[in-house]
């Protein structure tokens, strides 16, 4: 019998004034607009997830500031699901000597609007999704994130 298990995501709802910092991939040859997100790894703590994920797709340093909520995506056709934490915070500025990850192509700091649009589709409806929480609610205390690790 096969096991079945989610995929553990991170991503990084990150806000300056009027713009969020994006990045663009192209994860299958096409370009899309995601959040800096990706998969937590072995030993891992989600905190220390979004920090490294962050500083590899942007070359910042992020600071979390609280938690947008967490997210559950099965993508259509398949048995792949997703689990999604989204944090909400801020980043430094770029970090000298540092490159970003190869599977990112570009960031962008783009409104609201802009990521709406479709000019680069979203990687998944959580782009959109973690965007309008974002948005519209208040995001939960750190504290209530506990790693046994």
């Amino acid at each position: 019998m096969m096991t079945w298990s989610p995929s553990v995501t991170v991503a990084a709802v990150i806000r300056d004034r009027d713009r969020y910092l994006m990045v663009e991939e192209r994860p299958d040859g096409h370009s899309v607009i995601n959040q800096p997100a990706g998969h937590l790894e072995f030993g891992e703590t989600l905190l220390e997830a979004i920090h490294r994920e962050v500083l590899e797709e942007t070359t910042r340093v992020f600071t979390p500031q609280g938690l947008v909520g967490v997210y559950q995506w099965t993508l259509p056709g398949s048995k792949r699901t997703y689990l999604r934490f989204c944090f909400i915070g801020e980043v430094s500025d770029p970090q000298p000597g540092r490159t970003l990850d190869p599977d990112i192509t570009a960031t962008h700091w783009l409104t609201g609007e802009q990521v709406r649009s479709g000019l680069l589709p979203p990687r998944s409806p959580l782009v959109l999704r973690c965007l309008h929480d974002a948005e519209t609610g208040a995001p939960l205390a750190l504290d209530h994130l506990h790693a046994l690790v």
